[in-house]
């Protein structure tokens, strides 16, 4: 058994913004991992990442404590110049020796392609872990990767997220020398900034975790996570109370506090006339703080903080932290009174002063575009006998939109946009369903991110996407790698999502057709040519196999199948999916997709189709039977076939479709497609071609990867 021993690597610093703590030890991982595997160093034992505010900490429990060591065969020069007629060695095997270190006498003959060479069993010694790690982990730390980087030792220094202070690096119970920045590895950590020692001594991962807890550090995140849910749970429950659940709020707490304790606070209940929206806005987006309902689901004057403390026995942090929220709530307060004193729609005119892009104009221009294409979609779904849909509010819930932009609220808590407008709209006296539109025309704003609760809701918010996307490709704005400022990723997820999550009948290619006529006809006369919409509309097919993939699990060959059967009507493009795995696993249908494939390689063998495809197939030309019963049958078939497809029972179709299978294996087993008679070859070439786009009708069958046996 190899000799093995524990890694601990802690690099220390100054506090790392919260979200970013998570993917560095993520990527604090991979760089380790592929180091140390590189040089045959790690053992069946994975490393083990996490991080707190101020450090960044790796462990593996199993490190090899030295390389094996390593043997080669070096193949030299041929043998006829490495030794005369006499067997005796030349200068040239002389050399070769020399060079890979072993005695003349030790090379032997090996065949090789370019004839019989000499060659050297060569044995690389392994080198002590310790002095690997010595040359590894200053690269590791070096290379994690971060969305920020600052240079603290001058501008020819490493660059990361924060100035480094200090690094643990051990083996075992002995430390790994080297140096970075002037910051020298060594085998003591710190603890808690306030409440721990400066100088803690530690034998490696054995003792570092426990004396790091001493010090009020819980390095681990699930730990600070369990303390935050246990104390929160304790102090809502002895109020009657229960928190609310923000999943978001409670990750970034863990990552913003070494020692998280939970205290409870007090405001005065005459905050609660506000919408609550904006009460748990200001509580969550500027304080970190957590509401508090009540047993009836109401919000309760409390809130519930993370500090990074121990405990607030005199309660002078909990009074502090009240004073900062009753300020905060007073800010909100007059902003809501003052918006309110002012007509949603008389913001209107102001919008023409908000730039929505500098080549894209305006919000106002935008917000004329959104009505008019709102309003088409609309027409869409009515001529589709879609309903619960009304042009009028469809065009008023789009003039609304986006007035909450210039109000006080908005500008001070941007993440209300789109709800305060809600907000403000039915205080104002608009419908039900207009508020709720302007209220959630932003969503869905993820794949699991609540959809508009109304169709007038998801019109407006679909009208927007559109837009967005077409005039941002329009103008250059196309999203490459990580970089995607106007969200367009987003966007087109949100127009995928609320198609297909309200099953909306309705052609992509003359949406974004009418999205880009909305460029043309407004004072921007921008013309959108041909090739942009067919970029936007690869990149909002794109997004639908992602959301078919993530959403509903479906395999990519089933979703490459039905779209390449179609993709313009994303709900039918659905169906016949969903179809598609329903009846893949059928007896026939899998060797039928297999000779799908095959048809299609045989069509594109032959060559250009203008060159042999007939007007129409000559059954007077069949030689064999089995051509005459495919025929036959793929004609019975496609009649069926066609009434199932018009009533969309896709899967009823292919289970027609799957019943040519022993016609199929018939024809491939009796029948030479290249037949030598022209008229003949023709003929089959031309049988095959009208059943491959007879039948490709719902799903492109060649595209299936078989199953595995």
């Amino acid at each position: 058994m190899k000799a093995s021993a524990p890694l601990l690597l802690e690099i220390g610093c100054e506090e790392i913004p919260a979200g970013m703590v998570a993917g560095a030890c993520g990527e604090l991982k991979v760089l380790l991992e592929k180091y140390l595997s590189a040089e045959n160093l790690l053992g069946e034992e994975s490393v083990e990442t996490f991080g707190s505010p101020r450090r960044l900490t790796a462990i593996c429990r199993g490190l090899r404590v030295r390389q094996e060591d390593v043997q080669r065969e070096v193949v030299g020069p041929p043998k006829a110049v490495a030794f005369d007629a006499t067997g005796k060695p030349t200068r040239a095997a002389e050399s070769f020796a020399a060079k890979q270190g072993v005695p003349i006498g030790s090379l032997y003959a090996v065949s090789t392609p370019r004839g019989e060479c000499v060659a050297a069993r060569q044995v690389i010694l392994g080198r002590p872990a310790a002095e690997r790690l010595g040359e590894i982990l200053p690269r590791v730390i070096g290379e994690i990767p971060w969305p920020k980087t600052m240079h603290w030792t001058g501008a020819s220094g490493l660059r990361f997220i924060r100035p480094i202070r200090w690094i643990v690096a051990m083996l075992a119970k002995h430390t790994i020398r080297f140096e970075l920045q002037a910051v020298r590895a060594g085998n003591s950590t710190r603890g808690h900034r306030f409440l721990g020692k400066a100088n803690i001594p530690v034998t490696g991962p054995q003792d570092y975790l426990s004396k790091l807890r001493r010090n009020f550090v819980l390095a681990r995140p699930v730990e600070r996570r369990q303390k935050v849910e246990r104390e929160m749970g304790k102090l809502a429950s002895r109020r009657g109370l229960q928190v609310n659940s923000d999943d978001a709020l409670l990750e970034l707490v863990t990552y913003l506090n070494e020692y998280p304790t939970a205290i409870l606070g007090d405001f005065d209940a005459a905050y609660l006339e506000l919408p609550e929206e904006i009460l748990i806005t200001v509580m969550r987006g500027h304080q970190k703080y957590f509401a508090l309902r009540d047993r009836e689901g109401k919000l309760a004057a409390h809130f519930l903080a993370v500090i990074n403390l121990n405990l607030d026995s005199k309660g002078l942090v909990r009074a502090g932290h009240e004073r900062v929220l009753r300020a905060r709530f007073a800010d909100a307060r007059f902003f809501w009174q003052a918006d309110e004193r002012c007509r949603l729609a008389d913001n209107l005119a102001k919008l023409s002063q908000v730039t929505f892009q500098a080549k894209l104009g305006s919000y106002g221009e935008k917000v004329e575009r959104v009505r008019a294409l709102a309003r088409w979609l609309a027409e869409q779904w009515l001529a589709r006998g879609v309903h619960g849909v009304n042009v009028a509010d469809v065009d008023r819930a789009a003039e609304l939109a986006k007035c909450d932009l210039v109000t006080d609220m908005v500008r001070e808590f941007s993440e209300l946009q789109g709800v305060v407008g809600g907000l403000y709209a039915r205080a104002q006296g608009e419908s039900e369903e207009v508020a709720c539109a302007v209220y959630d025309h932003y969503q869905p704003t993820g794949l699991s991110e609540p959809m508009p609760r109304n169709l007038t809701g998801a019109t407006v918010a679909l009208a927007d996407k559109l837009d967005t996307l077409v005039g941002c490709f329009a103008v250059g704005l196309v999203p490459t790698g990580s970089s995607d400022p106007f969200a367009l990723r987003r966007a087109a997820l949100g127009a995928v999502r609320i198609i297909l999550g309200q099953g909306l009948g309705l052609s992509l290619s003359e949406a974004v057709a009418a999205a880009a006529r909305g460029f043309a006809a407004h004072s921007l006369k921008l013309r959108v040519d041909r090739e942009t919409e067919k970029k936007v509309l690869e990149f909002l097919v794109d997004r639908a196999r992602y959301v078919f993939v993530q959403s509903e699990g479906l395999a990519n060959d089933e979703i490459n199948a039905a779209l390449a059967a179609g993709w313009d009507d994303l709900v039918d493009a659905a169906e016949r999916i969903r179809a598609v795995r329903a009846i893949r696993k059928t007896g026939n249908f899998e060797p039928l997709a297999v000779s799908f494939k095959r048809i299609r390689k045989i069509l594109e063998k032959a060559g250009p189709e203008d060159k042999w495809r007939l007007p129409a197939v000559q059954p007077e030309l069949f030689e064999h039977q089995a051509e005459r019963k495919l025929h036959a049958a793929a004609q019975r078939v496609a009649k069926e076939a066609e009434g199932h497809k018009r009533a969309k029972r896709y899967r009823e179709a292919l289970q027609q479709i799957a019943e040519l299978r022993p016609e199929v294996d018939d024809f491939f087993d009796q029948v030479m497609v290249m037949a030598e008679q022209e008229g003949v070859r023709k003929n089959r070439l031309t049988l095959l071609r009208g059943f491959l786009d007879e039948f490709s009708t719902i799903a492109d069958f060649a595209e299936l990867t078989p199953a595995e046996k």
